[in-house]
């Protein structure tokens, strides 16, 4: 197969000159999506189902994707899996682009998005469903491992990428399943039979220290990061990562090397390195907070997540920082639940539709 046919067949190399080329409207989703106004999406999807402005096949799985998503963050499972199961076999013939040749000439391949796949395999999981969810997320990996095979084959390199990343995401949540089940074993398989085949993805490479810290594995867990370190001075280019995100990285390893150990003054030194050098780096914010809580310094820690909600509000604002900061008030101060209070008050006028307000604990 040539490129030039390659780049026809393949959805994913094809150029559009925005969004709304896509799918009716696509932009204004995205948009909506960005901003976490899921409550908005399902008004619009269900404005665009009942005006008839989904003409083409695609469109219907696309907007579908848009309205199980949003369902799913406002933690509205079970009408998620509804909608799900309006759908036929997701590689039915109905859902590819062969199939409608008046509508789709010279195009071949599924019309389903990915994230609607993906969002098959992770609702029964909210259902409390592991065993289905395991199953389709395992099914998943070999559609995207199949993928990977074809683009090999057909040497089609931005498409190749593509696939690959979303191997590692799959992966990742696989291994996230297996961790809480303590199933340490069949997680230290799946990663280093990733990097066996030659994936270096150092989120992956983290996952894998952390998993060998789990298990009391220190030196190997510095042996995984002291990868990730090398890469840095690498001259290839880090495909998932940005040079920032990768020095982070790296001073978040070594500081949990530090928290083992209890060294909470070296492990907050590297997590202000990472903050100096990203501000927005709310896993370094969190953590340096609860290592000055450890420390005793009640009130520098919540002076650091209060200065992260107040300087960077749609990063910092998520359920695991405002749970840690409502613990340090509760230690710090005896009126804690006139502060909470005020918290939650600040949190309803700024927090997108899915964020779960019971974390304040009022």
């Amino acid at each position: 197969m040539s490129l030039e046919s390659a780049a026809v067949l393949d959805p994913l190399t094809n150029q559009f000159t925005s969004l709304n080329d896509l799918a009716p409207e696509l932009a204004s989703l995205q948009d909506l999506a960005n901003r976490g106004s899921w409550r908005s999406i399902l008004d619009k999807v269900a404005s665009a189902r009942s005006l008839s402005i989904l003409t083409k096949p695609h469109d219907h799985l696309t907007y579908l994707s848009y309205n199980v998503l949003a369902l799913a963050k406002l933690r509205r499972f079970p009408d998620a899996s509804t909608e799900l199961d309006s759908l036929d076999d997701l590689d039915s013939p109905e859902y590819r682009y062969e199939s409608y040749p008046q509508i789709y000439p010279n195009r071949s391949g599924s019309m389903v998005p990915f994230v609607l796949r993906w969002l098959h395999a992770m609702i029964p999981f909210k259902l409390e469903n592991r065993r289905e969810g395991m199953d389709r997320l395992y099914i998943l990996l070999d559609f995207v491992r199949t993928k990977i095979k074809d683009r090999e084959d057909s040497n089609q390199e931005a498409s190749l990428k593509v696939w690959r990343r979303r191997e590692v995401f799959v992966i990742n949540f696989i291994i996230g399943q297996h961790l809480h089940s303590k199933e340490f074993v069949v997680c230290l398989d799946l990663i280093r039979d990733l990097i066996t085949r030659g994936c270096l993805d150092p989120i992956l490479l983290s996952k894998l220290g952390y998993i060998q810290m789990q298990i009391g594995d220190l030196e190997g867990a510095k042996g995984s990061f002291n990868k990730i370190e090398a890469m840095l001075n690498e001259e290839k280019n880090n495909e998932s990562l940005s040079e920032i995100e990768l020095k982070n990285l790296v001073n978040r390893n070594k500081a949990l090397m530090y928290l083992v150990v209890k060294d909470y003054v070296s492990a907050v030194r590297e997590y202000e390195e990472c903050i100096e050098r990203d501000h927005t780096d709310v896993v370094a914010i969190n953590n340096k907070a609860l290592c000055l809580m450890y420390s005793r310094d009640l009130p520098d820690s919540i002076k650091g997540l209060e200065n992260a909600l107040e300087r960077v509000p749609t990063v910092a604002l998520n359920e695991t920082i405002v749970v840690n900061l409502c613990s340090m008030y509760e230690l710090a101060y005896v009126n804690h639940s006139d502060i909470k209070r005020t918290l939650s008050n600040w949190i309803a006028r700024v927090a997108p539709d899915d964020f779960d307000t019971s974390c304040t604990r009022i």
